[in-house]
């Protein structure tokens, strides 16, 4: 390295060190020190790596592709499940596009963004995250062909958006209204039984559907069309059939009574919900008693036990039957209240006595100094239940003054078929709840996305820019659903695609779909295949918001093991 003639020697050791730096790796960043000298930066630039343009495209691509690749095989009725081992050895076997990329360990920065994409369809409508990933993945592949036949990035992605916007007018324009009430229910069941059909459980698909669309109607408020699902409680229990699963129109809770000889029922329950200890007050600071007598003794004994009389009395004057406590009590509390024939129930969690007071109309009490007849919640019966041999109780409050609150206990033979049942009938849950915000329902079997994907084409035959490749690129896109779907059945794929897009033309009815169970009728009104509207449009906008988003970016500066990887 040259140094300027006229500024001043620098330190040795400065010198060495850049000479060091300069001979030790050739390559890298030049930057000027304080006397105008340059020397070479190579302390982290060596630890990176860069992918600009399409490389970085390339990269962004293929792994977004390689997480869609991975769900695509759990798609439709004959969908495989997946099974996810987690690290420290739990075992989960799901069908669920959501649960199988949330527990995926996923790594690759773009990868991520499509586990969020799955994440914010399962919030936001709670069904159809296998699909808007498959679909956000055939978008990408593509665009790919695209980028490599040299079309601008920019360009794909404002093509895509036009695109987008013609699918999601004629995904609107095919649904039909449906009245959610009519003949008991029938639509509110045929939609839960379309999103149970491709679950483990799909089995007994029509009696969990029956026992989803009830809990949904009966804590719905029908006037401003909405749902609060708090209001739903999923109560499992391993041991028992699947077909054992009920809908108990009040609160299950997983305790018994706090002493075995108190009464297993108790009917016209007035029920005071408290959230104070059932002991005697405990200093805040550090105490020490000095008791050098008996009478000493005798008087604290007395003294513990007033208090404990004390709270009885409070119980038994407001006229309580029935004491749940969310903290626990000694042997002394637990036998006073058994000889004062007050049943009572110990440890119940904090959601639990929130739902419990909702449901029986009584109030969360603080304190025993403000109990009054008013504040005490009212219930037909509590009763325990006891589950097979093994002396599993649980305890059941039924005919609540409100009966807005409702539990779907759920049976199963082992714990990964109950969590796989909840996962299933939260799907179906929220399947009906789509349906009463917004009554509209579209086709299944990728009808909708055939039938999206030829006004498109149409749309782009029209269109004089260069879009119309990234329309048509669109247009392909969608098709991966309905030949994801055949190949899952067993079909072939591209031949079943072609004949139902064939017969959507000729016919003019966009209904008809890929018979994936074999019926022989492929309209799919006729079959009773139908999702709601609202789910189908979320999905074809948000898998081209992230579409947009990952085609935008075109230079990539991380470490070089994550890019190896």
């Amino acid at each position: 390295l040259k140094r300027h003639p006229s500024a001043p020697t620098p330190p040795s050791s400065l010198l060495r060190t850049v000479l060091f730096a300069a001979m030790a790796m050739p390559t890298g960043q030049v930057a000027v020190d304080e006397y105008g000298n340059q020397f070479i930066i190579m302390e982290e630039q060596a630890k990176k790596k860069r992918l600009k343009g399409t490389e970085a495209h390339k990269a962004n691509i293929l792994a977004a592709k390689a997480i869609a690749e991975s769900v695509r095989s759990s798609m439709g009725p004959k969908g495989m499940d997946k099974m996810v081992i987690s690290p420290d050895g739990d075992v989960l076997v799901t069908n669920d596009g959501a649960t199988i990329l949330e527990k995926m360990d996923v790594q690759h920065h773009i990868a991520k963004l499509l586990v969020d994409l799955s994440k914010s369809q399962d919030h936001e409508i709670g069904d159809g995250t296998t699909g808007i990933v498959v679909m956000a993945g055939s978008m990408l592949e593509q665009a790919l062909t695209l980028i490599e036949k040299g079309i601008h990035p920019l360009r794909i992605a404002t093509g895509y958006e036009r695109a987008c916007e013609v699918a999601v007018k004629r995904v609107q324009e095919i649904a039909k209204t449906v009245d959610i009430m009519a003949d008991d229910k029938a639509a509110l069941r045929k939609a839960a039984t379309t999103a149970l059909g491709s679950k483990v459980v799909s089995s007994r698909k029509d009696q969990l559907a029956g026992i989803s669309v009830e809990a949904v109607v009966s804590v719905a408020d029908l006037s401003r069309r909405d749902v609060n699902f708090d209001l739903i409680k999923v109560e499992g229990k391993v041991g028992g059939k699947l077909e054992d699963s009920a809908l108990i129109r009040g609160i299950v809770v997983d305790k018994d009574f706090s002493h075995p000889q108190m009464p297993k029922i108790v009917k016209d329950a007035r029920m005071a919900i408290l959230t104070c200890p059932f002991e005697p007050p405990k200093p805040k600071t550090k105490h020490k008693l000095d008791i050098r007598s008996a009478e000493d003794y005798k008087k604290l004994y007395e003294n513990e036990q007033q208090y404990f009389r004390t709270q009885i009395k409070a119980l038994k004057d407001c006229g309580a039957n029935l004491v749940i406590c969310q903290w626990g009590f000694d042997d002394e509390a637990n036998h006073l209240l058994y000889q004062n024939k007050l049943p009572a129930v110990r440890w119940v969690g904090g959601v639990e006595l929130e739902l419990i007071a909702i449901a029986t109309g009584g109030r969360i009490v603080p304190r025993f100094e403000e109990l009054t007849p008013e504040k005490l919640g009212k219930a037909g019966t509590v009763k325990e239940l006891t589950f097979g041999t093994t002396k599993e109780q649980m305890l059941v409050i039924e005919d609540c003054a409100n009966s807005k609150a409702v539990t779907v206990l759920v049976r199963g033979g082992n714990q990964m078929v109950v969590d796989e049942a909840k996962r299933c009938l939260h799907d179906a849950n929220c399947c009906v709840r789509n349906l009463i915000r917004d009554p509209r329902v579209v086709p299944g079997g990728g009808a909708s996305e055939m039938a999206a994907s030829l006004a498109i084409v149409a749309a782009a035959d029209t269109e004089q820019t260069i879009d119309q490749y990234s329309m048509r690129a669109f247009a392909t896109a969608l098709d991966v659903i309905p030949m994801a779907l055949a190949e899952n059945s067993g079909l072939s794929a591209i031949g079943e695609m072609a004949a139902m897009k064939a017969k959507q033309q000729s016919t003019q009815n966009p209904w008809h779909g890929v018979d994936c169970m074999q019926t022989g009728i492929t309209d799919m009104w006729e079959q009773s295949v139908y999702e709601a509207c609202a789910s189908k449009c979320n999905q074809l906008r948000l898998a081209t918001q992230v579409v947009k988003m990952i085609l935008k970016i075109d230079d990539v500066i991380t470490s070089a093991d994550v890019i190896d990887q």
